[in-house]
């Protein structure tokens, strides 16, 4: 049987205490909290595509400017004879695409033009013709044709073809008025007119393709308008 003095005793209720002090403290000590979980990366959409003017095709060919600022053009740099004819080859242009009802009066006017000048335009073919064989001797037909052929496409641009029509309308409202004396003048004048709406169209496709380039540079080629993709210095600062 064990036998504890009163010091024995004493000294144990006092480590007891101590004991229970201690827990007591450990109760009270906080604990820690875990780390807080890494932010969630941050996500942008991604812009939808610059769309090209008038929808044309992304690939469509520009062509390049001249030392003076305008645009290369089948209608720049031409003699007044050839400037003559090529304004009534956009005008057979328009007469024979521009179909819509606000339209309707081209072919009108282009008919009432032909009759009404046929001598004239005879003569300025003959005069053209005539500075195709100086320039390219005996077998200038086929240069002077492949030519032709440039001019009409040129005025059949399919997204032009609104505004063409609209300032072929105006042109054929103009050219009734016009004396078969004044045709060169006349032509002169309004071949500018209608190649504005080219102009128009190339300079803001040239627009459309920086404003591509800085996308792609921005999203990168790949990737897919209006999906989700992770942020970066490059597609976040703008």
């Amino acid at each position: 049987m064990i036998k504890f003095s009163m010091k024995s005793c004493i000294q144990l209720a006092a480590v007891a205490s101590l004991a229970i002090s201690g827990c007591a403290e450990a109760k009270k000590k906080p604990v820690p909290l875990p780390p807080p979980p890494p932010p969630a990366p941050k996500m942008v959409v991604v812009a939808w595509k610059p769309i090209p003017p008038e929808w044309a095709a992304p690939n469509t060919q520009v062509p390049p400017l001249l030392p003076d600022g305008l645009r290369q053009s089948v209608n720049r740099q031409i003699t007044p004879a050839q400037t003559t004819w090529n304004l009534r080859s956009g005008y057979n242009v328009a007469a024979l695409n521009c179909t819509q009802p606000k339209h309707a009066d081209i072919l009108i006017n282009y008919r009432a033009f032909l009759k009404a000048h046929a001598k004239t335009l005879k003569a300025v073919n003959v005069k053209v013709d005539a500075e195709w064989r100086a320039r390219y001797g005996a077998g200038f037909i086929k240069p002077r044709e492949k030519y032709m052929t440039e001019v009409y496409n040129h005025f059949a641009i399919p997204p032009t073809l609104p505004a063409f029509c609209d300032a072929a309308l105006a042109m054929s409202q103009e050219a009734k008025l016009v004396k078969s004396a004044d045709l060169q003048n006349f032509a002169a004048r309004s071949l500018p007119s209608l190649e504005i709406v080219f102009d128009d169209f190339f300079k803001r496709f040239d627009q459309y393709r920086l404003d591509m380039a800085a996308w792609e540079n921005r999203w990168g080629k790949d990737a897919v308008p209006g999906s989700t993709v992770l942020a970066t210095n490059t597609n976040s600062t703008m």
